[in-house]
Parts: structure tokens; C-alpha cells; sequence
């Protein structure tokens, strides 16, 4: 038996965070699927295929690693692919908290599904994707935040900031 997880997010823009989660997760499971959540009720600065595109091109060292989208309840989505475990990146206690009640939520719903948390690298530990573009729109420094291919993305979307 193959051992699944998905690692949902908005991942607009994906930061360093979220490629050192997708690493060390891509170790502990046969197939990780980095699922886009497409949320109709946002107003994201990327598109779903935009950040799908961006995703499979920085996730390609890693050939257990899949992107992929869904919309609905994560734990729908988990079942559709066969997936035993959610994983979900911890920077600091306030992203504990909000992570905890989703985990027994999604556990109310769906018992056979386990959350793991991983904590990000402490080097990681102050980045969002809400501060990335902030600092972007404000023509900041975003080297030691984004890979390349983002910072470039970023400058295009904002104009060339």
C-alpha cells in the first residue's frame, strides 16, 4: 500500500516555506500531492494554472511530488486521491492554533485521515505569501523569500517593481 499525503494552499506566491515543507514531506510519503486550493471568495494576485505552472516547475527535483487543484472541503479532495494524511507547515504558535481546529475538523469528518505538521526551517519562520507581496509591491528585497521563478512573477504581475 502506497502511502499518500496532500499538502494543500493557496501558495500565492509559493516561498521558500513552502518548498522546504514540500521537501521534507516528499521524504516520508510514496506520492505528495501539493494541492492549489482555488477559492472562488478570494481575489488572489496569481490564477490557479499560474500557480499550478509555477509549482510543477519548482517541485521537479522531486518525482514523488504531483500539483494538482481542487476546490471544496480538503477532505473530499484527500479521498478522491487515496490520501492518508494532510500535511500542514507550522511557522509559529498563532499558525498553531488555527491549524489544530482544522486538523479536529477535518478529523470530525474523516477519521481514516491524519494531519502531520511540519514546522518550517527557523530561517523561514517569519514568511507568508501575504508579506512576500507586500514587500514586492514596495520594490523590497524578496531574494532570501522566493525562488527566482517567483521574484520574477511577482515583478510582472506588479510591474516590473
Amino acid at each position: 500500500m502506497s502511502l499518500i499525503a496532500v499538502y494543500p494552499g493557496s501558495f500565492d506566491p509559493t516561498t521558500y516555506g513552502h518548498i522546504d515543507i514540500i521537501a521534507r514531506a516528499s521524504l516520508f510519503v510514496d506520492r505528495l500531492y501539493v494541492a492549489v486550493l482555488n477559492n472562488s471568495a478570494k481575489n488572489p494576485l496569481f490564477t490557479v494554472e499560474e500557480r499550478q505552472a509555477q509549482l510543477r516547475e519548482l517541485t521537479a527535483p522531486w518525482p514523488n511530488v504531483e500539483v494538482d487543484s481542487f476546490s471544496g472541503l480538503l477532505v473530499d479532495y484527500a479521498r478522491s486521491k487515496d490520501a492518508r494524511i494532510i500535511i500542514r507547515g507550522l511557522r509559529a504558535v498563532t499558525d498553531f492554533e488555527y491549524e489544530f481546529q482544522m486538523a479536529l475538523t477535518n478529523r470530525s469528518m474523516a477519521q481514516d485521515i491524519e494531519t502531520l505538521f511540519i514546522s518550517t526551517n527557523t530561517q523561514h519562520l517569519y514568511l507568508s505569501s501575504s508579506i512576500v507581496k507586500e514587500v514586492a509591491r514596495f520594490g523590497g528585497n524578496i531574494d532570501e523569500m522566493v525562488p527566482p521563478l517567483i521574484k520574477a512573477s511577482l515583478q510582472t504581475k506588479m510591474g516590473g517593481q
